[in-house]
């Protein structure tokens, strides 16, 4: 009975080291999600990350939804495809290389025409012109416009500079403008048909380009007519461009543009 009596007071010691071990970790595990949700949310809303974690911030989302923003009534409209034309008709255009005996700009003309005939009903379509009478949205994208665009087309008079850098940048205004009107669903496709370099040589389109690559889906395709590869829009592994030296080429390369939508017919695009 004596030997009993002696462990009693040991036992009890332990049991009460034991409880209070057990609390001191749970206080301590109970205290760590606090910290994990506090980086889960800051990610979440693209805030920065703890300098000394070494994460940089995360980069902006595209396009930047306004407050409140709705989606489209209808879910094909949310998911629709972009393509959106931006057509050189400077003072260059008026020559006969490599057009077959016509103006180059009729030959870009007949090709977007055929262009036309081939992208998909249900995606949107718009054309942007600089000319004589300077840089401006000609058609509005839209799913409803072929034969706008058409029109448009037709009332192009070759003549002026080559401002690259303004119309690339209003085409990505608008592109993303659409990115907002569907949430960032889609496809969206910046389709650029030019004779020559950048003119005036401010309008070198470098700094757009990159900030379009860099900072966005669009994607950008440059149809190169008679004018080789050695353009500032050919930019190898960033985006697509086809140097066109005969009408024929040309209409092929805007083929490309479709190569991947579902109604593409690559027979629309061959020697006609």
């Amino acid at each position: 009975m004596a030997q009993a009596g002696k462990s009693g007071p040991a036992a009890l010691i332990l049991a009460l080291v034991c409880i209070f071990l057990v609390a001191l970790a749970i206080s301590m595990i109970s205290q760590q999600p606090a910290s994990d949700s506090t980086d889960l949310a800051q990610l979440e809303s693209g805030g920065e990350q703890d300098p000394q974690g070494g994460d940089p911030a995360a980069p902006p989302p595209w396009p930047m939804l306004q407050e409140g923003a709705a989606a489209p009534t209808a879910p094909q409209l949310l998911a629709a495809s972009n393509y959106y034309v931006v057509l050189d008709g400077s003072g260059s255009m008026q020559g006969a290389e490599c057009a077959a005996g016509s103006q180059k700009i009729n030959a870009a003309k007949r090709a977007l025409e055929r262009f036309v005939k081939a992208v998909p009903q249900a995606a949107n379509l718009g054309l942007l012109v600089f000319d004589g009478d300077g840089i401006s949205e000609r058609v509005p994208l839209g799913s409803g416009n072929r034969e706008a665009f058409v029109s448009a087309l037709k009332r192009v008079q070759a003549d002026g500079g080559t401002p690259l850098r303004s119309s690339i940048e209003k085409a990505y205004e608008r592109l993303t403008e659409q990115g907002r009107a569907q949430l960032g669903y889609g496809d969206y496709h910046l389709v650029v048909v030019t004779d020559g370099d950048p003119q005036p040589a401010d309008e070198d389109p470098t700094p757009v380009v990159n900030r379009l690559l860099a900072e966005s889906p669009v994607v950008l395709h440059t149809i190169g007519f008679c004018i080789g590869t050695d353009h500032v829009l050919n930019q190898p592994g960033r985006s697509y461009y086809v140097a066109a030296d005969s009408p024929q080429q040309l209409a092929e390369g805007l083929g490309e543009v479709l190569a991947e939508a579902p109604d593409f017919d690559v027979t629309q695009f061959q020697q006609q």
